[in-house]
């Protein structure tokens, strides 16, 4: 299984980072652990994924969000929805 996915930073709400990864839990550790550089300093949370059998088509999809404004806004809209709150 791969997944693309969405982070959350622990005391920054507003800041996400996307990826993908055939190992969930082993990426999420990897990010708050510090081994990532495009995310070490921070304490991430998992807010977001989608499960795919085909890399190709996690990468794609990683891809089309970081890449395409309207698609990236529309997916962060409907994550951010559930922290109203914060």
């Amino acid at each position: 299984m791969y997944y693309f996915y969405v982070l959350r930073n622990a005391e920054r709400h507003s800041e996400f980072y996307t990826g993908y990864s055939h190992n969930l839990k082993e990426r999420v550790a990897q990010h708050n652990n510090g081994e990532q550089a495009a995310t070490r300093g921070r304490k991430w949370e998992l807010v977001y994924y989608e499960a795919y059998l085909s890399e190709r088509v996690a990468r794609e999809r990683e891809h089309k969000i970081k890449n395409n404004g309207r698609m990236r806004t529309l997916l962060m809209d409907r994550i951010k929805s559930q922290f109203q709150s914060d």
